[in-house]
């Protein structure tokens, strides 16, 4: 695993300097800066544990030192509290999502008018980084990847659909929705339900939906939490292979899902990347004054049971 990370990271960098970047022709040396990532995720959302992995590997990769930081039940108003504190802790970069750009603009902005380099990944879009004054973002545009999923449920003759969204707070998380109506050609409106977080409440909210809308012939998930309690709902209603089902991201019972033709696809944002190279970036910036000119697209690339097998065994670390 140790040889796979140092072929990871050799890769990451050479991408890095494909991207436009003059790397010194020297070695990067340690410098035990401190870099803070603060996410809106709360501890139960195992999806991003990939990241968390990243961000430790790359630090090792770099000779900095990275933090993990979110609210613990997802509250946006926490994260962004737990966002001033960082700022006030004076790390040399803070990588950040932008769950809510209103909510999370005034804290962001004091990182900046202090002189704390930002980049900001996953959640939010290039457009909100760049009037934040960060560096670059890293991330997956959501519509897009939404209106993706869309056009291979129209391709597989889909009319009705259910988007089950278990972080409706986010913003993105209606993006993706969105995408995926319009990609259809239909309103949003009545076709998205509100399931939370807990696994029991949202397996009960999908299964009473589709008994109230018999003619639904597609389900759309937003990740792991939402997808496994709809896996679990679809195969005691004797639904599962038999409804068009996509969802967003990877986890082990997601890839088996694929496999069992249960999941027609897996939306990759590739969230190992969005750890790695803010913390990569991050370091060479403090170092060198040097960072990408491009914001760096992870994403969507789509699992299905074609390209499963290359990527199972990496769910839920790599992948």
């Amino acid at each position: 695993m140790k040889n796979l990370f140092k072929t990871t990271s050799s890769l990451l960098l050479a991408g890095v300097v494909a991207a436009g970047v003059m790397l010194a022709p020297v070695t990067v040396q340690a410098e035990g800066e401190r870099f803070v990532l603060i996410s809106h995720a709360d501890d139960a959302d195992s999806w991003w544990n990939t990241i968390k992995n990243a961000i430790k590997e790359a630090g090792t990769a770099v000779g900095a030192k990275v933090e993990y930081r979110n609210p613990p039940t997802g509250d946006l108003a926490d994260m962004a509290r737990i966002v001033e504190q960082a700022v006030a802790s004076n790390p040399d970069g803070i990588i950040v999502t932008i769950a809510d750009f209103d909510v999370l603009r005034g804290p962001i902005n004091k990182a900046i008018k202090k002189g704390i380099p930002v980049i900001t990944i996953n959640s939010g879009t290039a457009e909100q980084s760049k009037k934040l004054g960060a560096l670059m973002h890293i991330g997956q545009p959501e519509y897009d990847a939404g209106y993706g999923a869309g056009e291979r449920a129209k391709a597989a003759g889909v009319k009705n659909f259910v988007c089950v969204n278990h972080y409706i707070e986010n913003p993105a998380s209606v993006e993706r929705c969105q995408g995926f109506a319009d990609a259809l050609g239909t309103k949003l409106k009545g076709n998205m339900i509100d399931v939370g977080k807990d696994p029991l409440d949202i397996e009960k909210k999908v299964q009473a939906y589709l008994r109230r809308n018999s003619d639904v012939d597609a389900v759309l998930t937003l990740g792991p939490t939402s997808a496994h309690p709809t896996i679990r709902a679809l195969t005691k209603t004797h639904q599962a292979g038999k409804i068009f089902f996509g969802t967003f991201d990877l986890s082990a019972e997601i890839a088996k899902a694929i496999k069992d033709d249960v999941i027609a696809f897996a939306i990759d944002q590739q969230p190992y990347l969005q750890g790695y190279m803010p913390v990569v970036i991050l370091s060479l910036y403090s170092r060198y004054g040097i960072a990408p000119s491009n914001n760096i697209n992870s994403g969507p690339g789509f699992i299905t049971k074609a390209n499963i097998s290359q990527v199972e065994k990496l769910a839920g670390e790599i992948r």
